[in-house]
């Protein structure tokens, strides 16, 4: 049972690392199309920011069952 919660722990701790990365690369795409007032550029960093959140709150209430 130790080695399934270590993979699950690990599984989460990298979930939680990439909607971050997912996160930080979208207000990167934002501040490119907020710099040259491209509309879909903002739409598309909008969104991967939503995404890259949802990714890590997911992998956050992931982590919660799984200790249960």
């Amino acid at each position: 049972m130790d080695l399934l919660d270590d993979v699950l722990k690990l599984v989460t701790k990298f979930a939680i690392i990439g909607g971050g990365l997912w996160l930080v690369w979208g207000v990167v795409v934002l501040a490119g199309g907020l710099k040259d007032k491209n509309g879909p550029a903002l739409q598309s960093g909008i969104w991967q920011i939503v995404g890259g959140g949802m990714i890590i709150a997911a992998a956050a209430l992931f982590a919660n069952v799984t200790a249960a």
